[in-house]
């Protein structure tokens, strides 16, 4: 039978049909094993994920990572639907293995009251993500020459002074701009990631991603998930939106999008 490789922890809810998404090795079936009022989401696997060959396998096979958690995602995101409602459940890291049922009930029971917190932490909630994009750096700092009296009064004292002493305060000039295309870019920043956090119960800054990872040519500025009551969500993706058409006229776009698993709120 191998190990079993556990995707998410869910309440037990009656009514939540069987996951039809194959599991992690692309051939067994995933299952639900009930304790107490939970549910793991589980599959056998004999691939032996918790060994030092997969481990190792994992660092240098980028095609076979990304195929893991492409299905890992697919399970564990048929897992929180039904129908059009998003279910609360506890997603797992990727490799999360137990060597058989014993082993995993021992610690559901170990952490039990742990994880009814987490799941009541996030119940009737949803996770959504707002991702920032610079288009044009150019364009910002054209806006701010046109529009920063700091960098005007400097322009003009340049204009002023004879061409030598001007060659030196063209480099203050260029230090100028590229301080407050800085401030200008950390204060759209901060205005968007603000005023999307008041319609979200908790946020959490991540790591902007580069381009590498995003697949896009411009780059990512603000990276955050938001906890959103459901009766708050569409007020959320209004505001998103409204956002994405005022940044854009300074040269960024905002992507949002949801719902997700819970990663990002859930400490278990």
């Amino acid at each position: 039978m191998g190990e079993l490789y556990l995707y998410c922890l869910r309440e037990n809810i009656e009514g939540i049909p069987t996951i039809s998404a194959k599991g992690i090795d692309g051939r067994e079936e995933v299952f639900i094993i009930p304790y107490q009022e939970l549910e793991a989401i589980v599959s056998n696997s004999s691939e032996g994920f918790a060994s030092e060959e997969i481990q190792k396998k994992a660092k240098e096979d980028v095609n076979w990572i990304r195929e893991k958690a492409l299905a890992h995602e697919r399970v564990i995101e048929e897992a929180m639907s039904k129908g059009n409602k998003a279910l609360s459940l506890i997603p797992m890291r990727f490799g999360a293995v137990f060597k058989d049922r014993m082993s995993l009930e021992n610690a559901l029971n170990r952490d039990y009251s742990m994880i009814k917190e987490a799941l009541e932490r996030i119940h009737g909630k949803q996770e959504w993500s707002a991702k920032v994009y610079l288009k044009n750096k150019e364009f910002l700092e054209q806006m701010v020459k046109e529009t920063n009296e700091v960098i005007k009064q400097k322009e003009e004292e340049i204009a002023s002074l004879p061409e030598g002493m001007a060659f030196f305060m063209e480099e203050e000039l260029k230090e100028a701009v590229s301080k407050e295309v800085d401030k200008e870019l950390n204060n759209i920043i901060n205005v968007i990631s603000e005023s999307l956090k008041k319609h979200a119960v908790d946020s959490i800054k991540g790591k902007n991603l580069g381009r590498e990872l995003t697949g896009k040519k411009e780059l990512m500025v603000l990276n955050v998930a938001y906890l959103i009551l459901e009766e708050k969500v569409e007020h959320f993706k209004k505001a998103a939106d409204d956002l994405n058409q005022n940044i854009q006229t300074k040269g960024f776009y905002l992507e949002c999008s949801g719902p997700w698993p819970a990663y990002n709120f859930t400490s278990y």
